[in-house]
């Protein structure tokens, strides 16, 4: 169908041109100022490399456990730490500081404020307690240590093994009920 090719103004110039359609009232107008056209791009997407993507890489390779699970969330509003510590990385370049001892004073600068805010999250956790509520929400993600920690402590929870050792005893009660039986 190749009278169906072309973007819109071709194809109703077509149309109108083979008296399969009355001409419409906007063709002029916008024969007098056509839309604009775009590249077609051959199948071929170019990567989208921006000056800090080396630095954010370097922090999650040092930074395992707060690398986020969900990508689009790298360009929220309130950027990640990785994004904060590769924009200081470049400022401090910019400012004519050494590649490395940028990187290194990026590094102490995050672990620096990383200290703080979980030192002011424990004094409200704290004042929390003192005053008999509910302590806040964690402001920073939780390690994989504490993470695994938590998990395990659930699984080892004596009510879940009360529970399993109760349905062996159902099981074997019920394997041996059959057996006398004659199942």
């Amino acid at each position: 169908m190749s009278f169906m090719k072309g973007d819109l103004l071709s194809r109703t110039r077509r149309l109108v041109k083979g008296m399969a359609k009355a001409e419409p009232v906007w063709l002029k107008a916008m024969e007098q100022a056509p839309p604009a056209t775009f590249p077609l791009s051959n199948g071929k997407i170019q990567k989208i490399n921006v000056p800090e993507d080396p630095y954010i890489k370097m922090f999650f390779r040092k930074h395992q456990a707060l690398q986020p699970e969900d990508p689009v969330k790298m360009s929220t509003i309130d950027p990640p730490p990785a994004r904060v510590f590769a924009q200081r990385v470049l400022e401090l370049k910019e400012q004519g500081v050494d590649g490395k001892a940028a990187i290194s004073a990026a590094d102490e600068e995050y672990k620096a404020e990383r200290k703080a805010k979980r030192a002011a999250y424990a004094r409200l956790k704290e004042i929390a307690r003192l005053q008999g509520k509910e302590p806040p929400a964690r402001p920073y993600p939780k390690s994989k240590r504490e993470t695994l920690a938590e998990e395990r402590w659930h699984s080892r929870k004596p009510r879940i093994f009360e529970i399993v050792r109760r349905l062996k005893d159902e099981m074997t009660a019920d394997t041996n009920e059959r057996f006398n039986r004659g199942y």
